[in-house]
């Protein structure tokens, strides 16, 4: 393989890697930036109440956005070893 071609499979690799975490580090934040606020007003500091919700979120965005990232993933797989995209 030559060496141009390894280096952009390369960074196809990374950009896929942003795009398909991107949905879940969103949903992570706003949930976790959401949570926070309603720490600060309340005045519960609690570990587990912002991590519970988190976890749940991120769980779910994992669930409702699977299907869409297999198929990048699976069409990135195919290009990288030649089948065509």
């Amino acid at each position: 393989m030559e060496l141009s071609r390894l280096l952009e499979l390369a960074r196809e690799a990374l950009g896929l890697v942003l795009l398909v975490s991107a949905p879940v580090v969103a949903v992570a934040l706003a949930v976790g930036l959401l949570v926070g606020l309603l720490q600060a007003a309340t005045q519960i500091q609690e570990y587990s109440l912002s991590f519970v919700p988190k976890i749940l979120a991120v769980l779910a965005a994992l669930l409702l956005a699977a299907p869409w990232m297999g198929q990048l993933l699976l069409a990135y797989a195919r290009a990288a070893w030649g089948g065509g995209g």
